[in-house]
C-alpha cells in the first residue's frame, strides 16, 4: 500500500463532516479537524507497515517452524528404530534367559557366572530400552507442542493476511473511484485545460485548480462568462456523481488587499467571497444537493509559490475545488477489528 493511502481516509472523514458555506472561524475549525485526521491516518499507516513488516515475520517464523518439525519427525523415525533394536534386543535376551533358567538345574558352577552376565545384559537392555521410550515420550510431547504453536500461527497469519487483503481490496477501488472522477471531470473542461485551469490527483482526491484569470478580474469576485461556463461544464458532472462531497476554497496572493469601504476588508475577505460566489454557481440550476459543498477561504496562506514573483503570485491567486469519494465502505471495513 501506498505512503498516501491512509491520508486518503482521515482527510476524507474530515471532507465528510463539512457543510457549505461555512465562516472562517468554523473552517478553522474544521481544518484543525482535518490535521488531527491526517495524524490518525499517519498512525494507520504505520500500523498498517507494522502489520505488514510482522506478517512477513510470522511468514518467516511459520517455515522455520516447518523444518524443525520436519527435523523432528526424521529424530522421532531414527528413535523408533533404536526402540525397534533394543526391543528385540531385549526379546532376544530374555528368550535366552529364559531357556537359561529352565536348563539352569543340568549347568555346572562354571555357568554360575555366564548366567550372571547374561542377567546384567538383561538388565542393561530393559534400562536402555526404557531411557529410549521416555525420550520417545518426551520427543512426541516436544512435537505437539510445536504443532500447536504451528497451528496458532498459522491461524494468525490467515487473519492478518484477511485483513490486509480487504483492506487492500478497498483502498484500490477508493484509488480508481478517484481516477474516474479525474478522467470525467478533465472530459468536460477539456477545453479549459491550459487556459488557466488545470485537474489533478493528490491525497487521493481530485483537484480542480482555476487560475484567478479564468473566472475573476483582479480584486473582484464577480464571475465573467468564461469562468462561468466552465463551472457549469463541472457542474453536469457533479450532478451526476452524488457521492462525491465538493470543496471550495478561494486562495489569494500576499498582495494587501485595499478597501474602498465595500464588504471586502482583506484578502481573508475576498478569498471567502470568491469561494461563496462559486459554490452559488455551481448550485445554480445544477440539482446538487446544497448540503454536498463547503465554501472556505484561506486568503494568502496557503501559496503554491512562496516566492515574491509576478509569476507565483499568479499562480497563487486561484480558487481549488476539491473532490472527495465517498469513504464509509473503507470506515466499516476498519471499525469491524
Amino acid at each position: 500500500m501506498s505512503n498516501m493511502k491512509y491520508l486518503l481516509i482521515i482527510s476524507f472523514s474530515a471532507v465528510l463532516s463539512l457543510v457549505s458555506c461555512v465562516p472562517g472561524g468554523r473552517y478553522r475549525t474544521l481544518h484543525d479537524k482535518s490535521v488531527q485526521y491526517m495524524n490518525e491516518r499517519d498512525n494507520f499507516k504505520t500500523e498498517n507497515l507494522e502489520l505488514s513488516m510482522r506478517t512477513r515475520e510470522m511468514t518467516a517464523e511459520l517455515e522455520s517452524l516447518k523444518k524443525e518439525l520436519a527435523g523432528m519427525e526424521g529424530e522421532r523415525e531414527r528413535l523408533q528404530a533404536e526402540v525397534d533394536r533394543a526391543r528385540a534386543q531385549y526379546n532376544d535376551l530374555n528368550s535366552r534367559y529364559t531357556e537359561l533358567q529352565q536348563a539352569q538345574e543340568d549347568l555346572i558352577r562354571g555357568n554360575v557366572a555366564e548366567t550372571r552376565r547374561l542377567l546384567r545384559e538383561l538388565q542393561d537392555a530393559q534400562e536402555n530400552l526404557q531411557n529410549k521410550e521416555d525420550l520417545m515420550k518426551q520427543l512426541e510431547m516436544n512435537m505437539e507442542a510445536k504443532r500447536a504453536a504451528l497451528d496458532e500461527l498459522s491461524y494468525e497469519l490467515e487473519q492478518r493476511n484477511k485483513r490486509l487483503t480487504e483492506l487492500e481490496q478497498i483502498l484500490e477501488e477508493q484509488t480508481r473511484i478517484v481516477k474516474d472522477l479525474k478522467n470525467k471531470v478533465s472530459d468536460a473542461l477539456y477545453g479549459f485545460e491550459g487556459e488557466g485551469l488545470t485537474v489533478s490527483m493528490k491525497n487521493g482526491k481530485v483537484y480542480v485548480s482555476l487560475e484567478e484569470k479564468l473566472l475573476f478580474r483582479t480584486g473582484s469576485y464577480n464571475i465573467d462568462a468564461n469562468g462561468r461556463n466552465a463551472l457549469k461544464k463541472l457542474a453536469v458532472v457533479l450532478k451526476n456523481n452524488p457521492d462525491i462531497q465538493i470543496t471550495i476554497e478561494g486562495h489569494t496572493d500576499d498582495v494587501p488587499y485595499i478597501s474602498s469601504g465595500g464588504p471586502i476588508q482583506d484578502n481573508w475577505d475576498l478569498s471567502v467571497k470568491r469561494a461563496t460566489t462559486v459554490v452559488r454557481v455551481l448550485l445554480e440550476g445544477s440539482g446538487i444537493n446544497p448540503a454536498r459543498l463547503t465554501a472556505a477561504g484561506r486568503g494568502e496562506y496557503l501559496p503554491v509559490d512562496a516566492n515574491k514573483t509576478p509569476e507565483a503570485r499568479r499562480k497563487n491567486r486561484r480558487t481549488e475545488i476539491i473532490l472527495t469519494p465517498d469513504l464509509s465502505e473503507l470506515y466499516r471495513v476498519i471499525e469491524s477489528y
